[in-house]
């Protein structure tokens, strides 16, 4: 297994993982995000290959402004990750938090932050044995106007 930052054009093999994660986007929606972001200095995507095949990857990005539990500043920002089932438990998730980390303290950050559902306890559990402690916790609310 090999953890790599992704190149401009690798947007169809990260939107394919994606889709598995948001199944209500199509491929097509995700991977033109996935090509503005491969293009843009303030996010970084890396890959999980095994054997060659992409089987899971972390989108990272560069936050400026307010980010929960921060001291402020430039703070890395795990944004997603996704790993296949079937190569999850093996490390590779560990692996490609490294990778973000490592990015994110290359582009001056000094803090890492990142964030997950309330409802989904399999991420909460990851984040904690990734070292993240939890700072808040919020419900959102919105109203047609």
């Amino acid at each position: 297994m090999t953890v790599r930052k992704a190149s401009a054009g690798e947007q169809g093999a990260i939107a394919a993982l994606a889709a598995e994660l948001w199944p209500s986007h199509t491929g097509e929606e995700l991977s033109k995000e996935f090509e503005a972001t491969l293009y843009s200095d303030r996010n970084a995507v890396f890959l999980a290959l095994s054997d060659g095949w992409p089987v899971g990857f972390a989108h990272c990005s560069l936050r400026e402004d307010y980010v929960e539990g921060t001291d402020g500043g430039r703070v890395g920002y795990l944004e997603e990750i996704y790993v296949k089932e079937g190569h999850r438990r093996t490390g590779i998730g560990t692996e490609l938090v490294l990778a973000c980390q490592n990015w994110a303290k290359k582009e001056g950050c000094w803090e890492f932050a990142s964030d997950c559902e309330l409802q989904n306890e399999l991420s909460q559990a990851f984040h904690i044995s990734m070292g993240f402690t939890e700072v808040n916790r919020i419900i959102c609310f919105a109203k047609k106007l």
